[in-house]
């Protein structure tokens, strides 16, 4: 029996014609697809509830210094941008733009600095979304340069920006053309929101500095990722393979920060392999996707915690994400066969890829992937809250003083380089294959596009006059990027601005043992390994440290730079080599750069490499077709926040409550750090407020009813959890109105009747 489809088929692959449609706005030509990835089932968790695996210690406060002293800080703060009207990034699909909210996304920063010597200390960013880019990061940058002398510390070589790898946040901040094409350009607003929040984070910890102490734990969470390319996997030797039990990196890292003043932890950084796909592509509210959810969870958990100070900040980074999937199920057919896709191409019966998707571990609530983020989101939290409880006895402590961190920028069009073996190679100006427009199992693309494409391409010969139409790759560049078949030859094109960065960020960071690689690119589990033990191998040939080194692999960050596989996948040419943007030798060349330069990170260094070539900056120069909000009306008769359609008199856990409202549009007031929805329960004469923009449970959507006179309305939904306290219960909007008039925005509110939860 054929089961109904949950994707709706809003391919990334459609954005051919989608590119075509907006050649007069652009001056350009085409664009190929990518994937750069009812009411709802309830949903039940006590964040407040301690999750214990067996065996566990309750954890305890330091008592003896078993590791040497840092300065440590921590900070939060809220990025979300606009959740409605404007499309979001990862997926790069036109039809998926907001049209509310599921649960705010943040900026957390992470400070560590040397205590004899202050200034060498680094921030690493986690933000809750698809990357870093570099746009984004010139904007912290900027906005820590005008704070004022306190925070001159902070620069170029010793901030980190990553993104969570989410697809289900707001777009149009990315400083090159090719992902500003579905967002119709760049939204100063959506920007400023990520930037602003990433400084205002970054200032809280830096705030918060104090003396205290890092330890590393790890876990392995073997149900929380899978490998969605296990076929370009298999291209790797075999003696390498054997090396490890999985073909994906099922370990999380924990780096866990403690006060020392009063041994109260302020917060957790951790590192875990698996792509922020959980939530469908046809899903159009915000959200932080499975490392969202597990970062609220773990920091919800944390409240009122003996072990934890006030304000704990939870970071879940991303590691050598670029053939991961959340969807543990497997990628299977929907096309009524029961069948799995094709292990070499990712295709069903008729040949194609649109009918393969990737299952979550909740695929059967049909849900568009809700359920099943979720889940993955809580177990990246429960396998990092078995670690935090039992850092007390296996903690490994960080050691050492030593606090480096080195940054510059690389051209990669055309460098040469030498291999270990002493051969002569290249990279290449940025370049996307064929295989780049049939999308993953965890978004697929359209047409006639199939993953594993090399040489020749199988694709319909239409494609190469499309192509011809933006610029056929010169022979040199087709030589250099071989075996991939140029599609979209992004590095060279740059009318009106460059398409995609040729010039990336070498960067990296150390404190103790400890070295963290911020890669620009999604890294394959092998090219990931790879990385990993060439910096380990070099530290140790060093002697940088002594303990052993610990080496972590961080990103997407600084500037989105897509994907890097070792030059074995790349021949395979499945959506990830194709995606490899510089060529097969990608790879080595971010090994050499990084090696190369570790001398950087040893005790008493000083310097730092030469800052290389400048990166271009767009953000004055985007393009934009996104209009802003004209005026917000209330029907005749109604006001706004009135409650049109009210709650029933009484509920039960795991059902549904929803109110309507007349509404507004919430590009007026992102309500930054406050709230659009909330549930308020009695005590007594009074309400308190209960759940809001935080909670999981409580969806807020917002739908335009009339364009030309500027209705909408608004329908808060609380998803009533299991565990949800009986009780006499209200919902309250929180909205903002623009006059047509002179543009001024008016706050408002709106109530709706009580009812009961039995």
């Amino acid at each position: 029996m054929a089961r109904t489809d949950p994707y709706n088929h809003r391919a990334p692959g459609r954005l051919i014609i989608a590119f075509l449609s907006l050649f007069s706005l652009f001056f350009l030509g085409a664009f190929v697809a990518t994937k750069l990835g009812g009411t709802t089932a309830p949903h039940t968790f006590d964040f407040r509830r301690k999750v214990r695996l067996d065996a566990l210690q309750d954890p305890k406060p330091r008592t003896e210094a078993k590791g040497d002293e840092y300065l440590i800080g921590v900070g939060k703060a809220d990025i979300t941008g606009p959740v409605v009207e404007i499309n979001f990034a990862g997926y790069a699909d036109l039809s998926q733009t907001g049209t509310g909210l599921r649960q705010r996304i943040y900026s957390r920063a992470f400070i560590v600095g040397d205590v004899n010597s202050p200034a060498d200390r680094f921030v690493y960013l986690v933000l809750d979304t698809q990357s870093g880019d570099t746009a984004v990061r010139l904007g912290i940058l900027d906005g820590l340069a005008a704070l004022g002398d306190d925070y001159s510390v902070y620069g170029q070589g010793n901030v980190a920006v990553t993104g969570t790898h989410a697809h289900s946040g707001p777009g149009a901040w990315f400083n090159y053309l090719l992902p500003q094409v579905t967002s119709l350009g760049f939204d100063k607003q959506s920007y400023q929101a990520i930037v602003d929040g990433a400084v205002l984070s970054i200032k809280r910890a830096h705030e918060s500095l104090t003396k205290g102490y890092l330890d590393i734990g790890t876990v392995n969470i073997t149900d929380g990722n899978l490998s969605r390319s296990p076929f370009a996997y298999l291209a790797n030797p075999a003696e390498e393979r054997a090396q490890y039990t999985d073909d994906v990196d099922k370990e999380m890292t924990v780096l866990k920060f403690q006060r020392a003043s009063d041994g109260k932890d302020i917060g957790i950084l951790t590192w875990y392999a698996v792509h922020g796909t959980s939530i469908y592509q046809n899903s159009t509210h915000v959200a932080g996707d499975n490392k969202g959810v597990a970062e609220i969870m773990f920091e919800k958990a944390m409240e009122g915690e003996e072990s934890a100070a006030d304000g704990f900040v939870a970071g879940f980074s991303q590691a050598n994400v670029g053939d991961t999937t959340p969807n543990t199920l497997g990628a299977w057919c929907d096309d009524g066969s029961g069948q799995m896709c094709s292990l070499e191409n990712s295709t069903c019966a008729d040949g194609k890829s649109q009918k393969c998707h990737g299952r979550g571990p909740q695929f059967d609530k049909l849900d568009l992937g809700i359920a099943s983020c979720y889940e993955i989101g809580k177990r990246q939290y429960e396998g990092a809250r078995s670690v935090y409880d039992s850092f007390a006895s296996a903690g490994t402590p960080v050691v050492g003083s030593t606090v480096k961190s080195f940054h510059f920028y690389h051209d990669m069009t055309f460098w040469k380089f030498q291999l270990d073996n002493g051969t002569e190679v290249q990279t290449c100006p940025a370049a996307l294959g064929y295989s780049f427009a049939a999308g993953t199992s965890d978004g697929p693309g359209a047409f006639d596009f199939t993953q594993g494409d090399s040489g020749t391409p199988s694709a319909s010969p239409i494609w190469e006059v499309v192509k011809s139409l933006l610029r056929a790759p010169s022979p040199e560049q087709q030589a250099c990027q071989n075996p991939k078949p140029v599609l979209l030859d992004v590095g060279e094109m740059s009318v009106p601005y460059q398409w995609s960065p040729n010039i990336i960020d070498v960067q990296m960071l150390r404190v103790g043992q400890l070295m963290i690689i911020v890669s620009p690119s999604e890294a394959s589990t092998m090219a990931g390994r790879r990385w990993r033990g060439a910096v380990r191998a070099a530290a140790a040939a060093a002697d940088l440290t002594d303990a052993e080194p610990r080496v972590i692999l961080g990103g997407p960050a600084n500037t989105y730079s897509h994907y890097l596989t070792t030059p074995e996948e790349y021949g395979i040419q499945r959506y990830e080599g194709a995606s490899t943007l510089f060529g097969q030798w990608e790879l080595p060349a971010y090994i050499n750069l990084t090696i190369s330069n570790i001398q950087y990170l040893a005790p008493g260094s000083s310097g730092s490499p030469e800052p290389g070539p400048s990166p271009p900056d767009n953000r004055r120069n985007s393009l934009s077709f996104i209009t802003g909000v004209v005026q917000d009306n209330a029907p005749l008769g109604k006001s706004f926040g009135d409650c049109t359609t009210q709650p029933a008199e009484s509920y039960s856990r795991g059902t549904v409550v929803n109110a309507t409202f007349v509404g507004a549009n919430p590009r007026n007031n992102l309500r930054l750090g406050g709230t659009f929805a909330a549930i308020e329960k009695q005590d007594g004469d009074s309400w308190t407020q209960v759940r809001d923009d935080t909670d999981w449970s409580l969806v807020y959507t917002w739908k335009r009813t009339d364009t030309v006179l500027g209705y909408s309305e608004v329908t808060i939904s609380w998803e009533i959890e299991a565990d949800a306290e009986q009780g006499t219960y209200r919902t309250r909007y929180y909205g903002d109105s623009k006059a047509l008039l002179g543009g001024g925005v008016t706050a408002f509110e709106g109530i709706s009747q009580p009812f009961n939860l039995t």
